[in-house]
């Protein structure tokens, strides 16, 4: 782990933090005075229930009942958070408005100015929104799905459906058919709201067969919203399109709801099956959120929070909950690169953005392209960059520093779709080491387990939570007795999350994330993460992308191949592989240098942008592809077609 300092907070920036104003109210309210993080978050994940009873209090959460006890039973799985308390997540994210600044502000891959909505505009359309729902029947528990890009009218969909107590679900418009139907025909939707098309890359792409094939398999669904649709396609009594409804005079309805009212359905990547439906509840996203945006990002109301993500992947609801902190969000829909890879940092600049968040990928081609943008945009104003995804590399911390500013906070996080949050993260009164996350999030006891099932420190282990959090998954849809969670999350350990991905703690609390601990390099009983070979192979300007994958066969030793997809001008030829070989050796370990290298066209990937290394694992090992990847789950399907013709050959 490379102890290499970049950033650390002046007095001003530790004086102003929310975490710091945060550590005085407990102070002032008799729970203790905490010299530092490390000593608040020991606090937070031993007295956990008192933990999250104070953000409870320091929120000032909107409820119409609330609990006497935060933590009734700590069991994993099956915790039970502040029984008896009524409240509603839109409710509180709304009660936020202010004249001030705006809610919302979108835009897009044209020229046009960013658009800004404000909090009474917002307010008026969720309510407007919700008097068609109503109309349509939409009640609590009932699902609405929708199939929208990062646009505004997915926050006023979001909104306006789980402030009537119905459950929400989202795909982006770039998931085919079969991956729309394979997540929502499990949670048997009642509405839909989608488009009938989207832009990305400078190109139209229409939807409107897509939205069809999807009605048509849904037989649960009564109506459909469609926005931006043509009028030939309202002649159908179940549907209508979004700009028919009507200003409407009704109030926003809140309907108050037990903590753990299911809020959203999000879904895994569904690379080996049917992505299994993950249900989130009203309170713990809600303290989650408002926790992770407000102390973790130091967001507040005079913030601009923009994160690049589509409504496909959990950092969209994510950045629905940064309203919590009385932000304002800023939206994107479209391509990072279109029409130049300046593209996003010309936005960032035009509309103030004071925290963005990217992945490791925009890096690398920013880097790579020579992009330098705090040359050409005025990029001061923000003062925290956050990166998840993907493990952030000390050669992604030094770019951020010396190509945006050096004197912002830069956060790499690591969480889930599981949890809908960032389990490690940022803490903006710690400083900033190189490749390093800063640590573990309050009231997340994240630990590495050694082969033993102990807590290790300065060795890579098993990355587990061994203390309850509310935002854990209330269930998975259609799940009787909890058997498909509890194989999910504590089959290996009882009573212990576990996670699936490596990680290394050191001494001062930092932390780094190895890759998926089932997909990784085990040579000799020496364990690597894949990021770690991907870091050292992507440095090398030929590659633009790598994948490598440990084939583990009976009776004799591992073979560990690598594909590599390079620029369009190269061709993987001997000298091009012993210089990747030779590079592995120097910067990795000798061991995990790759038995053999093949040039492909593509890397697989799902459509949440994550490698298919498991799924290209299993298929070498002679699973047929069927079962060991689903198609539609993926961003590229043709990409499999390289490793079938290898598997026969092996």
């Amino acid at each position: 782990m490379e102890d290499t300092h970049l950033w650390s907070p002046t007095a001003a920036t530790v004086k102003n933090a929310h975490l710091t104003q945060y550590m005085h109210w407990l102070d002032r309210h008799g729970y203790g005075s905490f010299a530092d993080y490390a000593a608040l978050w020991q606090w937070s994940v031993t007295d956990v229930g008192r933990f999250w009873r104070t953000c409870w209090d320091y929120f000032e959460i909107v409820a119409s009942e609330t609990a006497d006890i935060a933590l009734a039973d700590d069991a994993m799985p099956g915790a039970v958070w502040f029984p008896g308390a009524r409240l509603n997540y839109a409710e509180n994210i709304l009660a936020k408005a202010t004249a001030v600044q705006p809610a919302l502000i979108y835009g897009d891959e044209t020229a046009a100015p960013p658009r800004h909505i404000s909090w009474e505009q917002l307010t008026a359309q969720v309510a407007q929104l919700q008097a068609t729902l109503r109309t349509l029947g939409v009640q609590k528990g009932d699902r609405v799905v929708a199939y929208l890009p990062n646009i505004p009218e997915a926050i006023i969909s979001v909104l306006a459906v789980t402030g009537l107590g119905a459950i929400w679900s989202s795909c982006s418009p770039d998931f085919g058919a079969q991956s729309v139907l394979d997540r929502f025909r499990q949670i048997e939707p009642k509405v839909l709201i989608a488009v009938d098309g989207y832009a990305y890359n400078g190109k139209w792409y229409e939807r409107g067969d897509v939205v069809e094939t999807i009605r048509g398999a849904l037989p649960t669904l009564t109506h459909t919203i469609l926005i931006g649709g043509r009028a030939d396609r309202t002649s159908s009594p179940d549907l209508s399109l979004w700009n028919e409804q009507r200003p409407t005079t009704q109030p926003i309805y809140f309907e108050q709801l037990p903590f753990d009212h299911p809020l959203w359905v999000l879904y895994s990547s569904g690379t080996t099956g049917l992505p299994k439906p993950i249900v989130h509840g009203h309170g713990g996203c809600l303290l989650e959120h408002a926790k992770a945006t407000i102390f973790h990002n130091d967001l507040g109301a005079q913030d601009r929070f923009f994160w690049y993500t589509s409504t496909g992947w959990m950092m969209w609801n994510y950045l629905v909950g940064s309203l919590l902190s009385g932000c304002t969000a800023v939206l994107y829909n479209g391509s990072p690169a279109y029409p130049t890879l300046d593209r996003l940092w010309a936005f960032v600049d035009e509309t103030a953005v004071t925290y963005f968040g990217l992945s490791p990928a925009f890096i690398t081609a920013c880097a790579k392209a020579g992009i330098t943008p705090n040359t050409t945009h005025n990029l001061t104003r923000i003062r925290g960059v956050g990166s998840t995804g993907a493990p952030l590399t000390a050669d992604h911390f030094r770019w951020v520093y010396d190509n945006i500013n050096r004197h912002l906070a830069l956060e790499s996080l690591s969480g889930g779709t599981d949890l809908c949050t960032a389990f490690v993260g940022g803490a903006r009164i710690k400083p900033v080491y190189a490749g390093e996350i800063q640590g573990a999030s309050l009231g997340a006891k994240v630990e590495a387990f050694d082969p033993a099932g102990q807590p290790t420190i300065g060795a890579v282990g098993e990355l587990v939570i061994t203390r309850p959090m509310p935002s854990m998954p209330v269930m998975f849809w259609n799940d009787p007795g909890r058997a498909r969670y509890t194989a999910a999350y504590f089959e290996v350990y009882p009573g212990v999350w576990r996670h699936g991905d490596w990680i290394k703690f050191n001494e001062r609390g930092g932390c780094v994330i190895y890759g998926r601990s089932d997909s990784t390099i085990n040579r000799k009983g020496i364990r690597m993460g894949t990021s770690e070979i991907y870091q050292c192979v992507e440095g090398l300007d030929a590659v633009i992308d790598c994948l490598v994958v440990d084939l583990e066969w009976r009776d004799r030793d591992s073979s560990m191949p690598m594909f590599v997809q390079l620029r369009p001008d190269m061709t993987l030829d001997d000298a091009l592989k012993q210089t990747i070989k030779r590079k592995l050796r120097a910067d990795i370990s000798p061991r995990h240098t790759p038995d053999e290298i093949y040039q492909v066209d593509a890397i697989p990937y799902t459509l949440s942008g994550k490698k298919l290394e498991i799924p290209v694992r299993r298929i070498l090992l002679g699973q047929p592809i069927e079962q060991a990847a689903n198609p539609g789950a993926m961003r590229n399907p043709d990409a499999l077609a390289f490793f079938v013709d290898l598997a026969r050959k092996l």
